[in-house]
Parts: structure tokens; sequence; C-alpha cells
């Protein structure tokens, strides 16, 4: 098999070749048919986060088929499609995993961060921790879903109901989510970094009614905002701008420092929220929502070598969409 490897923190992905790995007990493997790219992609290989293990293959976006069970691996069949998302496993038992929120599990293990993920042609999963996707479900296209998607949905979820919504960083994520919530009938206001007439222009494409810069007041008080940029200063932006009850969800594994702001722009009951992984039922509950609703994704496909270059381009904001590794 082929691999591309964060062998150190900040240092280039290396291509190696490996032998293909044996699925141990509760575990499939998995040929990758496609892996997005997510911007965690981008922490891990930066080393921003801490429960990084190195040498790891990035990538939790995966689609493919598998290939072989492991030992006491029940409900998969050889040959079927299979989604490998963030959540890599969780321990069920800590408190949090008692409580059904297993995304803040004490000792989970991260897909392309704690363990081995899909920037390869082959990989090892947790089956328990696996989705069953439809046929429906197009292998490149499908890839988003399983991160930007998911974390996306779960945000829009603890947004609330209100029925306008500001989305911050007009990447993979909004771009998907901008679809779900038109689609619902809210009003979407879309801010993305000053002078970025082309992503104002493609979140004005896919239902926005407002799209301008971050540092932009939109025309109307937000019921609520989500940040999906990793930037800290705009939150205190964002809160700005939302009305008194109004939250603002913090929606990146990793964000820079939130700088000090005035306690009158939290005061009326404004809300700070932040989203935390992702539970297997998130994943259930959503591709359901899509398979009766389904978005359109953008994406732009490069080889697995290129792994660098689409990395490059996400980090310089050179992406309508989602960029998809293709083995």
């Amino acid at each position: 098999m082929r691999a591309m490897v964060v062998r150190a923190p900040g240092e280039p992905l290396v291509e190696e070749t490996r032998a293909v790995p044996e699925p141990g007990r509760g575990e499939i493997l998995i040929e990758v048919s496609a892996c997005g790219v997510c911007r965690t992609d981008l922490h891990v290989a930066d080393g921003d986060l801490t429960q990084t293990r190195y040498p790891v293959v990035p990538g939790h976006e995966v689609i493919g088929r598998v290939l072989a069970l492991g030992e006491g691996v029940d409900g998969w069949s050889v040959g079927e499609k299979v989604g490998v998302p963030w959540l890599g496993s969780a321990c069920g038992h800590c408190p949090y995993c008692a409580m059904q929120r297993e995304n803040l599990c004490d000792t989970p293990t991260f897909t392309g961060c704690s363990r081995d993920g899909g920037f390869a042609t082959h990989l090892t999963a947790d089956a328990a921790f696996c989705l069953h996707l439809p046929e429906s479900i197009d292998d490149i296209s499908g890839t988003p879903l399983l991160c930007a998607g998911l974390i996306g949905y779960r945000s829009y979820r603890m947004a609330g109901e209100g029925r306008r919504l500001g989305l911050y960083g007009f990447g993979a994520a909004a771009h998907i989510l901008a679809q779900v919530a038109a689609g619902d009938g809210r009003e979407v206001y879309a801010f993305t970094r000053p002078g970025d007439a082309r992503s104002q222009a493609f979140a004005r494409s896919l239902g926005a009614v407002w799209a301008g810069a971050s540092n932009e007041a939109p025309p109307a008080e937000l019921d609520a905002a989500i940040l999906f940029a990793p930037v800290g200063a705009l939150v205190p932006e964002a809160l700005k701008r939302v009305r008194k009850g109004g939250r603002v969800v913090c929606a990146g594994i990793h964000m820079s420092d939130i700088p000090g702001f005035p306690y009158a722009d939290l005061w009326g009951e404004r809300e700070i929220l932040s989203v935390a992984n992702l539970t297997r039922e998130d994943g259930h509950e959503f591709f359901a929502r899509v398979a009766r609703a389904p978005v359109s994704v953008h994406t732009r496909t490069y080889p697995l070598a290129s792994a660098n270059a689409a990395l490059d381009d996400l980090r310089q904001g050179e992406l309508d969409g989602a960029a998809v590794l293709v083995p």
C-alpha cells in the first residue's frame, strides 16, 4: 500500500510504501476510494493538536470498500461501501460515553490523528465507528460530508432555531451547511476574508442572502453565527453581530487565541459555544437527511502523491468547496 505520512510536526508529507495492514479484533480493512482534505489535517501537519501521535497518516473523510473483516466483526460485509469519520473510537464507559456524549470521551482515538487515516490506499478502522453508506453517495463528492458536513450539521443544531444565520469562513463546511440552512428556510449571511469576491459570489450562488467581509456589518442582526475559520479575533466580531440571546458557535477543533472584548458585547444573554468532535448518531441523522434532501458538494481532486499541494491550496484559501485525494 501507499500512504502520505506526517513524520514530524511542520514537515511536508512524505510518501511511503508499506505492507497492507491486517485488521485486528473489531476492525475492518478498507481500500480507500477517496479521502477529503480537511482544515484539521492542516492542524495535524502543523503540530497544533496535542492528541496527534507522529508519524501519522492524516485523513478522516474517507470513503472506501471493505476488503476484510477482523475477528468479532458483525454487521459488515466484504465489498460494502463504508465511510470513516473523525471519531475513530470511544471507550464506552467513561461518564461522557455513559451520557451518550461519546464526542467528549476521556480516551478517544481520532482518525488521521491518533490512528492512521485515509491519505493512503488502505487503512484499518474500528468497525463500530464506521458508517454504512448507500451506493447513491458518490465516492468523491461524498467525502466532505464525513467531517465538513457532520461538524457543520452538529454546529447548526447547536446554533438554535433562529432565522438569520451567519457563517464565518466559506469553505468546505459552510458551502454544505448554507444549502441545508437555505433549504430549511433560514437566511444565510456569509462572511469571508476581506476582498474575497470569489468566495462571496460562491456563497450567494448557494443561497446566501448576503455575503461580505468578516469585518463588515450585515444588513440585519443575526440570531446565531457559526465560525468555521480558526481565527479567534472573529469571536468578538461575531458577538457584535448577534442579537440579545444570540449564539456564537465555534466549530473548529483548533483556533487562535480569542482577544479581550468588552463585557457589553456579551451581555444580553448572548452565548459562546464550542463544538467538539461528533457522535455516531450525528452521522446516522445527517446522512438520513442528505438522502432526503441532497446537497451539491463542490470538490477539486488531487492524486494521492499531491497531498502537500492540496494542503497548500487549502491553507492559501484557493479552494471553492473541498479538496479530495483520489488514490
